[in-house]
């Protein structure tokens, strides 16, 4: 059974820090490309990071600068540190992994907000 379990997500005032966690399960991670998507309401999901089995990477220019996307295959996971925040970050944010299949996760919150 395949998973993708997102955590990390909560309310942080601009300007702070949010560390997003994906841990996944049933497939084989370590040759799956990983990526970070989110949704904010009435809007349509839009890619944030991604990063390629072989440790490549690729930011939306919105999050050039302040996010970093990076994995650990021992752990099976993917993460998104997300510094610099804004408020127009608000969103839910999907975990994706992609090869021969694509799967997602359900999502987390990640609101900034004062």
């Amino acid at each position: 059974q395949v998973q993708l379990v997102e955590s990390g997500g909560g309310l942080v005032q601009p300007g702070g820090s949010l560390r997003l966690s994906c841990a996944a399960s049933g497939f084989t991670f370590s040759i799956y490309h990983m990526g970070w998507y989110r949704q904010a309401p009435g809007k349509q999901r839009e890619l944030v990071a991604t990063i390629t089995v072989g440790g490549s990477t690729n930011y939306a220019d919105s999050v050039k600068g302040r996010f970093t996307i990076s994995r650990d295959n021992a752990k099976s996971t993917v993460y998104l540190q997300m510094n610099s925040l804004k408020p127009e970050d608000t969103a839910v944010y999907y975990c994706n992994g992609y090869s021969m299949r694509n799967y997602w996760g359900q999502g987390t919150q990640v609101t900034v907000s004062s």
